[in-house]
């Protein structure tokens, strides 16, 4: 191998090569970065040798010049990279695949051709110094008005940038657009008809804040932008298999419901943030604010707490500070100031968390209804790194201690937090006292109703012991109840509490003997039934010798019951389960560090979120990556100076969307023409300058929520349990409502992109065949296209007016000349090939319609005219 090496070598040193400065932009300085700048780079100079920049190579290290060009095949930099001794062989083991014999031939290549670099190549600076960094200021805002006479911020810096390069900016949108843009932006749903007109036939010059405001106050505007939230926070139902839990947890759609009642209120982000990741210590007693942890919750793994911990850790610093540092979990961080020790660090915060499900009034089954929140299970949990990122590999002789990464330079000072009484013993709400008695009294009353019904029978004994032990275990249930409140509501000291707890002990010691005497009863009445059966002797046999056992059984139970209950004990069952009395502070710390006002990241990661989800593209292009290779965005002044002010206002979602909805930027339009425009579409023609709209593919929930809500059969009943996804067709709630979670998705959704549950920090809009198929073929559609053909028929009976309803309806807007002559032609044919059903060719259908076509030619010519406008590209589109 090593000869082939050398051959290989000496055989491209000898071949003709044009290695110039964009041969090194375009391979070498990639090839580096990859490979090399982790141990050569500005974070870490190893050698106090540096390979990100041309300059700097040829500066060499503290070991002499990594290049020779004088004689390129003995360069270091090739000697090392080859070098067969793994302590020489660079990148190190375990730090990076070796170069391939293809890379190898790149830097020879280059070298050869005197290593040239672009005199003007830039520095990498320190890393600290990254744009992100640094904590936002507000830049002076630009007196520049826009159309509207009005100097707004968010046009006035888009303006400034566009002004400075001599480019127009395309007119507002028509108002019919730009309302409709407005409702599916902010409710999710599109106008009606009549809510349209109102605002085209309102001249007011407040007209368009007074809809803002009114859309921001509508309920549906939580479930809209609460959506959103939940594709950044990975909502997920819990998923396993039947009834088996393997991910996320039950209930967690109250988490789901939280977010979106957070949303309406407008509560502050940060303090949604501090909920999500440290209710349980910032309102402990508080059920509705304990929601929130179901952020945490979501991460549950059953088979592995790795996988746990790292999904909290990799996704808190994603959602909320647009920070990778997953990265570090097997070594330091190759492009950001993140050590190995510190991905440790931020786990050990996490570290003692566990997740438990507490009873709700009326249900004690926790299968079937229970409120998920987080808690401190194990407070001196060690947090161990792992070599390489190997589980199987701990450096258990040093522990990690919780610390935060120390490129965000704030403090981070966990303080335990002293828990109530109802957060230490759950069982303390009254309720469940209440529910508890209350069933055990409901037995004793069933009992003593049968030992009524059965007087004078020969089962009159067993039934008067049933009384006996439904009445004893009710005693006992009120002993252990007393002794529980005593001791952990009152300040009791050990022999305060001592006499409760011997009644709490002894009562149950009768409850367990009355009931062991009365299974006596019933398996030895059991056996004299099998021992009298006139079943077959081998079955009559095996029945007797069953119930002997069970007997025997209950005997020895008996017998037991009988000398626990003479023991002077002072131990009994408790009545619930009790948790630490303390929490470790931990997550409540991490929790204000994350909302510091000083902390560059978390103010700006939210707003580039709801600005992508606004205008179809973020300012910061990777949402949940704002490190080194996040260059400084184009609009880095706007970026700032919007998280500033959202700071400033108390952190209002909807102070921010208010500010960017009644911006002129928001309301452009979306395509323009002529040669007025000719030098945008060739200097931006991405649109980076937001000299126009961007048109964008409506969401999957709006998909299929518009098809209802426009047929007026959307049910817009707010929150409550996770519908089945199967149900998707049939159940008329909105879409994010539905079972969402791994192979747990209602399919029409997943064909129009539909975020993934693991991660979806920004949807990635598909155009396949298969979504023509779904709105052709789904019973809903289909349903609702005969239904709603049915109410615009009933308004208006003229094809012609039929037809501009059936646009505004479903397009929101009219129809142009060319596209009503179309419709009118084909509702003409398509009535009359209808009218001969002889002449139609039967085709088997697999969509099963509750709704039946109507029986007229003419009126489901109408059915399938609405279902082609279902199908139209307008339709799911925002223009």
């Amino acid at each position: 191998m090593r000869l082939l090496l050398a051959a290989l070598v000496l055989h491209l040193f000898t071949l003709p090569v044009l290695a110039d400065e964009d041969y090194y932009e375009e391979h070498i300085k990639p090839l580096l970065l990859t490979k090399c700048s982790a141990c050569h780079g500005a974070l870490k100079q190893e050698s106090d040798l540096r390979l990100d920049a041309g300059q700097l190579i040829h500066s060499g290290g503290v070991s002499g010049p990594v290049l020779d060009l004088k004689n390129p095949p003995e360069s270091m930099l090739l000697s090392r990279i080859q070098s067969e001794d793994v302590d020489q062989r660079m990148p190190p083991e375990g730090q990076g695949e070796a170069l391939t014999a293809q890379q190898i031939q790149v830097l020879m290549t280059w070298i050869r051709g005197g290593a040239k670099f672009p005199k003007a190549e830039k520095v990498p600076p320190d890393p600290r110094q990254h744009w992100a960094y640094q904590v936002p200021r507000k830049a002076e805002v630009p007196r520049i008005e826009n159309e509207l006479g009005e100097v707004h911020p968010i046009d006035a810096f888009l303006l400034a940038k566009l002004q400075a390069r001599q480019l127009p900016v395309a007119p507002l949108a028509d108002p019919a657009t730009v309302v409709r843009r407005a409702y599916l932006d902010l409710i999710g749903l599109p106008p009606t008809p009549s809510q349209q007109h109102a605002f085209l036939d309102n001249p007011a010059s407040s007209a368009w804040s007074d809809l803002v405001d009114e859309l921001l106050e509508d309920p549906a505007h939580g479930e809209r932008w609460g959506r959103h939230w939940m594709d950044v926070w990975r909502y997920s139902d819990w998923d396993g298999y039947k009834d088996q839990l393997r991910g996320s947890q039950r209930h967690i759609w109250r988490w789901r419901d939280w977010i979106i009642e957070s949303v309406n209120t407008d509560k502050p982000y940060d303090r949604m943030v501090m909920e999500m990741l440290a209710a349980d210590e910032l309102a402990p007693a508080d059920p509705n604010t304990l929601r929130a942890t179901g952020f945490l919750a979501r991460n549950y793994h059953k088979s592995n707490r790795d996988i746990w911990l790292d999904a909290t850790v990799e996704h808190t610093a994603k959602a909320f500070l647009g920070m990778t540092i997953d990265c570090a979990r097997c070594h330091d961080h190759k492009f950001d100031p993140i050590e190995q020790v510190e991905y440790y660090a931020m786990r050990a915060v996490f570290e003692p968390h566990q997740v438990r499900t507490e009873r709700l009034p009326g249900e004690a089954d926790l299968k079937k209804q229970g409120l998920v929140r987080a808690y401190d299970a194990k407070l001196d949990s060690p947090t161990y790194l792992y070599m390489a990122g190997n589980e199987k590999n701990p450096d258990k002789e040093h522990p990690v201690e919780p610390n935060l990464p120390e490129v965000i330079n704030l403090p981070f000072e966990p303080q335990p937090i002293e828990l109530p009484p109802t957060a230490i013993f759950p069982s303390l709400r009254e309720f469940i006292e209440q529910e508890q008695l209350e069933a055990a009294v409901k037995k004793v009353k069933i009992e003593e109703k049968n030992l009524v019904d059965k007087e004078g029978s020969a089962n009159q004994p067993l039934h008067q012991q049933a009384v006996v032990a439904a009445t004893a275990e009710f005693e006992s249930l009120q002993a252990r109840w007393a002794a529980d409140r005593a001791k952990y509501t009152e300040t009791l000291n050990p022999a305060q509490l001592q006499p409760l707890a011997k009644r709490a002990a002894a009562t149950e010691s009768i409850a367990k003997l009355e009931r062991a005497r009365h299974t006596l009863l019933v398996k030895q009445q059991a056996l004299q039934q099998a021992e009298s059966s006139e079943q077959a002797d081998e079955k009559r046999k095996a029945a007797v010798e069953k119930s002997r056992k069970e007997v025997n059984q209950a005997i020895k139970r008996r017998e037991e019951a009988e000398r626990l209950k003479n023991a002077d004990a002072i131990e009994y069952s408790s009545v619930g389960t009790a948790y630490p009395k303390t929490s470790t502070g931990r997550r409540s710390a991490l929790a204000h560090w994350i909302t510091d006002h000083r902390n560059p990241l978390t103010a700006r990661v939210a707003v580039n979120h709801v600005w992508m989800r606004h205008f179809g593209t973020p300012l910061v292009a990777n949402v949940f990556d704002f490190g080194l290779r996040s260059p400084q965005p184009e609009h880095v002044e706007l970026l700032d100076w919007l998280a500033v002010e959202f700071m400033e206002h108390d952190w209002s979602m909807k102070h921010l969307h208010r500010l960017i909805v009644t911006s002129a930027a928001y309301r452009r339009a979306s395509s323009v023409s002529g040669d007025e425009f000719a030098a945008n579409r060739e200097h931006d023609p991405d649109n980076q300058l937001l000299w126009r709209a961007n048109v964008q593919r409506l969401d999957a929930e709006i998909i299929r929520d518009s098809v209802l809500h426009v047929a007026d059969k959307l049910d817009q009943t707010l929150g409550g349990p996770e519908i089945d996804f199967h149900q998707g067709e049939k159940v008329h709630r909105r879409s994010l409502y539905f079972r969402h979670a791994y192979e747990k998705q209602m399919q029409m959704l997943v064909t129009f992109d539909a975020a993934a549950p693991n991660e979806c920090y920004r949807r990635s809009p598909s155009i396949i065949p298969q979504q023509a198929l779904a709105l052709s073929n789904s019973s809903l559609v289909v349903e609702q296209s005969r239904r709603l053909a049915a109410m615009l028929s009933n308004i208006a009976p003229n094809t012609e007016d039929f037809i501009h309803l059936a646009f505004e309806a479903i397009l929101g807007r009219n129809s142009t000349a060319e596209e009503l002559a179309a419709c009118q032609d084909f509702l003409t044919s398509q009535s009359k090939r209808l009218s001969d059903p002889e002449d139609l060719t039967p085709i088997p259908s697999v969509t099963k319609a509750e709704v039946p076509a109507a029986k007229t030619p003419a009126q489901r010519a109408r059915e399938n005219l609405v279902h082609v406008l279902f199908n139209h590209n307008d339709f799911v589109t925002v223009r």
